[in-house]
């Protein structure tokens, strides 16, 4: 018996050196390559991180981008080290291809409005506070998120738009240029007189502060009307005071006119009566 033990014993210390000679180096060049691997990954990071600070990268998208970084390189770097062992990496690889299609088929729309969030971030067509009108809502960019930007309306609602939309939309920024034409039309009576007409109001636009010299205000007749001469009146404004220059000017406008003696017709028809 002590003699069958014995050489079981010799037996498995035999198997247990031949393995260690075989994987021995294996292991240790593998956790060399694993601790050196994640060294360079949290290095290659740390560089990507400066230089998204020094050209100005958006502060939400930034550790997005960093955490995706880490996560496919330290994924890249474990499929690795698992083959250097002598792990079949094949079928992992498969798995995680199938499951990353998988993902990728079930958040379609989420991935498409983080793609969006992204492009905005990157290349900003509208920044915190500019006055927008995308996707049939108008306003002023109240928060801007990897997934979702939020828009302030003029009513006081907060609208909530996918990026994906916006980033494949039209947009117009209305803050750009920092200036914005305010689009009034104020019909007159044909049988008042247009060109004092058209100083009251010029005159009501440069006595507003709000409203620009440069562009200078301007107003025109725009259309002879069935019951009105419209004219157009068209001052500047900033986007900020884009609704004050718009209320004001209609009010004070309406105040002048009718002081002058004035007329804004209301819409009438001239019913003849033909007699049998």
């Amino acid at each position: 018996m002590e003699t069958i033990e014995i050489s079981n014993i010799d037996k498995y210390s035999d198997k247990a050196i031949q393995m260690l000679m075989e994987y021995g180096p294996k292991m240790i060049l593998a956790l060399i390559v694993l601790f050196a691997g994640l060294k360079v990954i949290n290095g290659f990071v740390k560089l990507l991180s400066k230089g998204f600070e020094k050209k100005g990268v958006d502060d939400t998208l930034r550790p997005f981008i960093l955490n995706m970084v880490t996560v496919i390189f330290k994924v890249m770097l474990f499929v690795s080290v698992a083959s250097m062992i002598g792990i079949e990496t094949t079928s992992f690889v498969a798995i995680i291809g199938a499951a990353g299609l998988a993902i990728g088929l079930a958040l379609q729309g989420t991935l498409a409005n983080f793609a969006g969030g992204v492009l905005i971030l990157l290349f900003k067509p509208y920044k915190v506070g500019d006055l927008i009108d995308t996707q049939g809502h108008f306003g002023h960019v109240l928060e801007i998120q990897i997934f979702i930007t939020k828009i302030n309306t003029p009513d006081g609602k907060v609208a909530i738009i996918p990026n994906g939309a916006i980033s494949n939309g039209s947009l117009v920024n209305l803050s750009l240029r920092n200036q914005l034409r305010v689009d009034l039309t104020i019909g007159i009576s044909y049988d008042s007189d247009i060109k004092k007409a058209k100083d009251l109001l010029i005159e009501i636009m440069a006595s507003n502060p709000k409203v620009l010299k440069d562009p200078a205000p301007m107003v025109a007749v725009s259309e002879l009307a069935d019951s009105s001469v419209n004219l157009a009146v068209r001052p500047w404004a900033t986007p900020e005071d884009y609704w004050d220059v718009y209320f004001e000017t209609l009010e004070k406008g309406k105040i002048a006119l009718d002081d002058a003696g004035i007329t804004i017709p209301f819409p009438q028809r001239d019913v003849h009566m033909i007699q049998p």
